[in-house]
């Protein structure tokens, strides 16, 4: 780009490479005398003016043997049959003799006279600059990083073949033009101002990231820049060095790395946070959330209907029975109405992606999904619409596999994510899916297993409806534990005994689970058989503490109270169990006063007997430890609170129940209750 040239453009010149080489001018007249000598021939050759003006130079400054050389050189300069150039010997005026660069050519005076400029300058300047320029060129041309020089406009002036390939432009499109100018699809306007800085301050910038996208390709691409100011031998700025490396490749193995740590986190946390309980439902939801919005924008669990606990289904009748177990948005989308029902047992179709990955028991992946994906990826059409509504634009189904088995699938939707997902993120999703599934199967299997033991223990209970004894009625309630832990061994019965008698039996078999269960059934059973030889409930306590020893290690707490309604009395004996509650009308509700003996299997001790009077009117409440032990409350302040709760007003005895399950069971409670209320008969 021209300009016009300035008053100072002179004096800016100094300093040039001109005084590096040290030019020496020399004019010889016809007849080869010294006519002009420049103060740099003075400084060269060791003559002043004075003693060269007027005297023939070859005489002064060539060895006799070659001055007949120079006077042919001469000639044909003078001659006009062209210039010459080349090294030649010189004499200095101190005598030795040095190697120095000559450039002659022929002038014309206006007096038509002939003259011979001759320009010198020492050899070995000559041969040092010529190797500086001849490697800075090979290396500017040849280097690997991009390298370019600016003008103080930031207008480019040099670029070499490495930077017309990383930024995609030849060098006749960068010379002359700004950054701005050679690469508008990058936001090079932060550049340039730091660009500026450096020549007004001449700090240099040192490998400045940029990350952009290059018109040819699709590819984030990534460089490291540097900006240093150009100064010439006067320290005058020239312009501006620039220096591009193109670290695309670390920068996405960096990135792959972030991608891979991110990953490793997420499988860690997923470990943590699916399966903290062993409820289906909660193990569901926890996976569908682990995967939001760190690899999905939407998330999905379903079921095969057949493998879960309660089953409408079975395996025989194809696994395309799904039930819908969690769904997961990052933001209300309506996706989620696209969803199908939480907790519906539906018939997935086979061309669905998510019954495919199921079946097949392999990922299915769809980077990018079109109207007809949808069509598939939906449960119908209003479905589709909405998947399309909402952007689903990727799709990623990954079968829940534990043990061999397929429980399901988890079903991955993109909406606002602008990635599609790729081979790593399957992996990912596989990773999590195997661990979420280990976390379902386990919530499976716990789940038949409660199941069984709850059908034995309610087996093993009386009958909801069996008659009550005589002079007694009976209401009672049997409460697991909350569903994230076992089934105890929690027992009540009611056994008419000596035609009007009645033994009321509570007990609570320590620890949990289908053994608990089982060994409960063994006592309930043992206690009957036992009834029909004594009824004294000490004496039933005792047998029944030998008949624990045969059991291995199990231990249980135990209630019996024999209703005399002929005496209007009861006789209680207990072995470590909690006092029942005595409710007679127009007084307080207490605590049955009793010394109880050690629970059963803790040794061979005596079981002492209490006797109380049972009126007309009197309830009688008996219970097991779950109703009123919890972990964060003194027994007494729960005990009293029971007892508060049976001051109200006289209620039906399954109301009686009703209330005291309501307010004193916690929905998470821990431990399962036997509860028995008995009311004396007119």
């Amino acid at each position: 780009m021209a300009r016009r040239l300035g008053p100072t453009d002179a004096a800016m010149a100094a300093g040039g490479l001109l005084d590096v080489l040290g030019v020496a001018a020399v004019v010889l007249d016809e007849r080869g005398d010294i006519a002009l000598w420049s103060p740099p021939a003075e400084a060269l050759f060791g003559y002043t003016c004075e003693e060269v003006l007027g005297h023939e130079a070859a005489s002064l400054l060539v060895e006799d043997g070659r001055r007949e050389q120079v006077e042919e050189a001469f000639s044909r300069v003078m001659a006009g049959e062209g210039t010459w150039a080349g090294a030649f010997p010189v004499r200095h005026k101190d005598g030795h003799s040095m190697l120095v660069e000559f450039r002659n050519t022929r002038l014309q005076a206006a007096s038509g006279s002939w003259y011979a400029l001759g320009i010198a300058s020492p050899r070995e300047t000559v041969q040092r600059l010529e190797r500086d320029l001849a490697l800075a060129a090979r290396m500017v041309d040849q280097a690997p990083i991009g390298l370019a020089v600016l003008d103080a406009d930031l207008r480019y002036v040099l670029v070499n073949p490495a930077l017309e390939k990383i930024n995609g432009v030849t060098a006749a499109g960068h010379l002359g033009r700004t950054p701005h100018e050679v690469l508008p699809h990058l936001d090079v306007a932060p550049i340039e101002d730091r660009m500026r800085q450096v020549l007004t301050t001449g700090r240099p910038v040192l490998e400045e990231s940029t990350v952009g996208h290059m018109p040819h390709d699709n590819r984030a691409h990534a460089w490291t820049s540097s900006f240093y100011r150009l100064e010439d031998q006067a320290h005058r700025v020239t312009g501006l060095a620039v220096s591009v490396i193109d670290v695309t490749e670390s920068y996405e193995q960096s990135l792959a790395a972030a991608r891979a740590r991110r990953r490793l986190s997420l499988i860690a946390d997923a470990s943590i946070r699916v399966g903290t309980t062993l409820d289906l439902p909660t193990t569901a939801r926890e996976l569908a959330e682990v995967t939001v919005p760190e690899v999905a924008d939407i998330a999905a669990v379903d079921l095969l209907d057949a493998a879960l606990p309660g089953a409408t289904t079975r395996a025989d009748e194809g696994p395309a029975q799904f039930r819908a177990m969690a769904i997961k948005a990052a933001r209300p989308t309506v996706a989620t109405a696209a969803a199908d029902p939480i907790g519906q047992v539906t018939r997935y179709h086979p061309n669905r992606l998510v019954t495919q990955a199921a079946v097949g028991g392999r990922p299915v992946l769809l980077p990018h999904v079109t109207a007809a994906d949808l069509e598939r990826i939906a449960r119908d059409e209003d479905a589709a619409r909405l998947l399309a509504e909402a952007g689903v634009h990727s799709y990623l189904a990954v079968p829940l596999i534990a043990r061999g088995r397929v429980l399901g699938a988890l079903d991955l939707k993109r909406t606002h994510t602008p990635a599609p997902f790729d081979q790593d993120d399957v992996l990912l999703a596989t990773e999590l899916a195997a661990r979420a599934a280990v976390a379902i199967d386990n919530a499976r299997w716990y789940q038949h297993q409660r199941q069984a033991t709850l059908a034995l223990q309610r087996h093993l209970l009386p009958a909801q409806h069996a008659p009550d004894p005589p002079g007694l009625a009976i209401a009672h309630r049997y409460q697991p534990a909350s569903a994230t832990d076992e089934t105890g061994g929690d027992w009540f019965d009611t056994i008419p005994v000596d035609g009007t008698g009645t033994l009321l039996v509570v007990g609570d078999v320590m620890g949990s689970g289908i053994n608990a269960a089982a060994t409960m059934g063994q006592l309930r059973t043992t206690t009957r058989a036992l009834a029909r030889l004594t009824a004294d409930p000490a004496e039933l306590l005792t047998h029944l503490d030998a008949t624990i020893q045969d059991l291995g290690d199990a231990m249980a707490t135990c209630l019996i109270a024999l209703y005399d309604p002929v005496g209007r009395c009861c006789h209680l004996a207990s072995a470590g169990h909690p006092p029942p509650v005595l409710v007679r009308p127009g007084h307080t509700p207490r605590p049955v006063a009793l010394d109880p003996g050690p629970p059963l299997g803790a040794g061979h001790l005596p079981f002492p007997t209490h006797t109380f009077p049972l009126r007309t009117g009197d309830d009688l409440v008996l219970y097991t430890d779950g109703l009123i032990e919890v972990r964060d409350q003194d027994i007494d302040q729960r005990l009293q609170t029971l007892t508060d709760l049976l001051a109200g007003p006289r209620r039906p005895l399954e109301d009686t129940c009703d209330l005291l399950l309501t307010a004193l069971l916690r929905p998470d409670h821990q431990d399962d209750v036997a509860l028995l209320v008995a009311r004396a008969l007119p």
